[in-house]
């Protein structure tokens, strides 16, 4: 008779049963469980409201056993805005990626941060746009192969990547800001503290505060699960430099 190890590890209360539709390697999932136990964490299981967007991450409201609002494409922070003024005593966050966050919906994100909206955004980076084919995003880097930038990007054709946290952080309605990476163990665990403290700010009424992650898309980069883990700690994060911008642990 085989014997029944004990639980060490188990899925978060507030992640479904839903399997992911992400493509293997991908490291959305990986940021979905850390949004997850934090919020279990901080006791806002209940008192949460999630602002979800278009793009890879579109389906996200299968995911979570949270309160979810779709929004149009760029749009989240707008309706984040709406719904925090209606419904202050919550807990609201957008889940956006690079393309959603900063090329279509730049103008919604930099607002809310300008007018100090009290929410939260978790930015994810992957520096292409996943889920319409590959194609260059605002965030991909110079020389990266892209379906729309087939020999590199190129900086004086196509102008260079946006370092959207470096650009929140210079906004004064920010109260935090903070970008990791999702590469390994170590990172992972600094990636959930500062989503962390972001809600923190958020519950504290500071302002606005935005985590941004860098993660691996291995389909549209053309590599294994293995190699884009590599690929991110050696290209992206050097391009895209890790840390608190912003706002400092509970400032």
């Amino acid at each position: 008779m085989v014997e029944k190890l004990p639980e060490k590890f188990k899925k978060p209360a507030l992640l479904t049963d839903a399997e992911f539709h992400y493509c293997p390697g991908c490291t959305h999932g990986v940021a979905h469980r850390l949004v997850a136990e934090v919020l279990e964490e901080l006791g806002m299981a209940d008192k949460s409201i999630l602002i979800g967007p278009i793009g890879c991450a579109v389906f996200i409201y299968k995911y979570f056993n949270l309160d979810c609002q779709a929004a149009a494409h760029g749009r989240a922070p707008a309706a984040a805005t709406a719904v925090k003024r209606l419904l202050p005593d919550k807990l609201v966050f957008t889940y956006q990626g690079d393309g959603d966050l900063a090329s279509i919906g730049l103008a919604e994100i930099m607002h809310a941060a300008a007018r100090g909206e009290n929410i939260t955004t978790i930015f994810i980076n992957n520096g292409i746009y996943g889920m319409t084919g590959g194609q260059m995003a605002p965030t991909t880097l110079v020389g990266q192969k892209t379906t729309t930038s087939v020999k590199g990007r190129e900086a004086q054709r196509n102008g260079y990547p946006l370092d959207m946290s470096a650009v929140i952080s210079n906004i004064a309605g920010a109260a935090y800001v903070a970008r990791a990476s999702l590469h390994d163990v170590k990172h992972v665990l600094t990636a959930k503290k500062y989503i962390r403290t972001a809600f923190e700010h958020q519950l504290a009424g500071r302002g606005f505060s935005m985590v941004e992650c860098l993660s691996a898309c291995p389909t549209n980069w053309g590599l294994n699960p293995v190699d884009s883990l590599a690929w991110l700690a050696d290209r992206m994060v050097p391009a895209f430099p890790l840390g608190v911008m912003k706002g400092g642990d509970n400032a």
